[in-house]
Parts: structure tokens; sequence; C-alpha cells
């Protein structure tokens, strides 16, 4: 079955009124919110980094329906893997089978301006796979005790857990950590906007080498990626819209050590709009723009959640509540 959901831009919105969009995207008939869970944003003027955690709480409270969870969440470095363990599972208690915990290996401006040293690209990973392995043991047992590399705990026990585990899903877009998800993990989230064969060649082949090695199939997860759309009736509007997301059209290269907002806006500034607009699928005709969206269908993604750029995303939400969604969902419906 194909799902639809929105990512909530915590870098972008503050915490109420990312709220109403949450809430908003349930009404248009979405089926998933996800949220980033940022200590800084990609901007310092115009930014926004609400807490995560209390958010999804008030989130799973105040909707009915959508699935909920983090796009993603770093537990190594700002967070002990324990702490994350304890609080999914409260949230997987309020909002019964509604809650997913989505894990990646993080990035600096997260954590450097706590004054955390920022490891390398091996030990991040290591610290990620210790830190799945360490919430897993903490959900299916009691007075976990676990000498890692990294994290330790002693009798430790989550006292409050859903009947249903939370599922844990992790955002890679390497082959190393696509691996490990296959292995470990209930769901794969990547993004989109890069060239075709790194899913379909690297990512993918990727994710069911590491099933196998579990004697698990590619089915048995949910491959979702987040999908950068910039639709609007006015193609004008939709282009600019994308300008606040310049940086996600830097490289690694003219990123990497960037830890302060102020800087990685001024280097997303000096973006022509054109390079900004790359990751994202920009348009006004909502056929071709539901065909570029069906590439990652055709590619086998099965969960899509919408990133849009602007600044309007209510309205936003209500184009494609009303032109894109009942597209998809005719086209969904002669494969499910």
């Amino acid at each position: 079955m194909l799902r639809f959901g929105y990512k909530a831009s915590a870098e972008q919105f503050g915490p109420v009124e990312l709220m109403e969009l949450a809430l908003h995207a349930e009404r248009v008939g979405l089926d998933s919110v996800f949220v980033s869970d940022h200590l800084q944003p990609w901007r310092h003027r115009g930014g926004h980094a609400p807490a995560a955690l209390p958010w999804l709480g008030a989130l799973a409270a105040r909707s009915e329906r959508i699935t909920l969870g983090t796009s993603v969440l770093t537990p190594t470095i700002r967070y002990h893997p324990g702490v994350i363990a304890q609080a999914f599972a409260t949230l997987g208690c309020l909002a019964p089978g509604r809650v997913v915990l989505g894990l990646g290996s993080g990035e600096s401006m997260n954590e450097v301006p706590l004054g955390l040293a920022w490891p390398d690209g091996k030990e991040r990973f290591a610290r990620l796979k210790e830190a799945v392995g360490l919430i897993q043991a903490l959900w299916a047992g009691e007075r976990v005790t676990f000498e890692g590399t990294y994290f330790q705990t002693t009798h430790a026990t989550i006292y409050d857990r859903p009947d249903q585990p939370v599922p844990i899903y992790i955002g890679a877009s390497g082959p190393s950590a696509t691996r490990l998800t296959g292995r470990v993990a209930d769901g794969f989230i990547t993004t989109s906007g890069k060239n075709r064969e790194l899913y379909t060649d690297t990512l993918l082949p990727a994710l069911a080498e590491g099933a196998a090695k579990a004697d698990r199939s590619v089915e048995e997860l949910d491959l979702m990626i987040e999908v950068k759309v910039s639709y609007d009736t006015d193609e004008e509007r939709a282009l600019a819209d994308t300008r606040y997301w310049g940086a996600l059209a830097l490289s690694p290269e003219e990123k990497t050590g960037v830890e302060d907002p102020i800087e990685m806006e001024r280097l997303a500034n000096a973006l022509p709009v054109e390079r900004a607009a790359s990751r994202w699928i920009v348009g006004a005709d909502p056929e071709e723009h539901v065909e570029r969206v069906w590439e990652y269908v055709d590619m086998g993604f099965r969960h899509l959640v919408f990133h849009a750029p602007g600044p309007d995303q209510r309205r936003f939400l209500d184009l494609y509540g009303r032109s894109i969604l009942p597209l998809l969902r005719d086209r969904a419906s002669s494969i499910t």
C-alpha cells in the first residue's frame, strides 16, 4: 500500500505554527507527518528549531489518525540512546501504532554548538549501529546491562512500553548505513533529488543485501523517501520558494564544518535560484508533477513524504490536497 506524508520543517517554523500545519496535513488527507530534529536551523534570520520530543507528544495528543515520527533524530551525541528509548516508548503508549522512530548519524551543526566533539564518519556510523542495538535491547528486556564502545547501561528498565513496539527507521544516503537498515530496522528513509542511479544501483541493492543477511526481504520494510516538491499554480512562485532551502544544494565540500546558521545562510544565499531549485520537483502542471513524483514509486518506494520549501505551507497543503493527492491516490489504486 502506498502512503503519502508531510515533512514538518522544524527549521522553518515555530512550534505553534508547525503544529497547525501538521494538523492541517491530516485534514487534507495525508497519512503521516515526520518532523526534523534540529538544535539549530539552516538559516539564522527567520529560522526556528522547536524541540522534536515535546512537539511530537503534543501532536500525538491533538491528532487522530496520522503516523508521526522523526526524520531524522540522532541518538548518539547530544542524546543518550536510553533517553530516546524511554521517550519513544512513552510516545508509543500515547499514540499506539502511530509512532515511528526515525534515526540518522547526524549533522555537526546540531552537536558542536553544545561543546560536543564531532566524530568522523566511521565513528558516527559505529555509534548509530550501537545505539540502535541498545534501544532495541531496552525495548525487549528488563534490567538491561549494556557494555558498548560508546554507551553503557546498568540494570536499566523502560517501565512504560507500548504493546506494539515502535518501529525504527534509519535514514541513509550511503551503502553502509543502508545495509545496516536492511539488517536491523523496520524502515528505510532517504531523500529525493539526487541521481537516479544512486537509488537504483547503490541504495536499494544495499538495502536488499542487508535484509538478505538477516533472512528478510525488502518487502518487509517500509521504504520511505522525502520527496522535495515545490508545486504551485504559479510556476515562478514555485521556483522562488526554493530559495529558503538553498543549503540543500550545497555540496558536502561546501558545507563541511559549517556549524553556524549565519554562515550556512550566507553560503545558501550566494547560490543562483536555479541551483537552489536543483533538488526540487518544481512546476505548476499537476499531471507533469505526478509523473515526476511517480518515478520514486517506480523505483520501489512506498511511503512518500512531501517536503515543500515555501513560507505559505497552508497554501501548499491545500493545493496538494486538491490537485495532486487525488491523482496520486487514483494512480496508486491500480497497483494495490
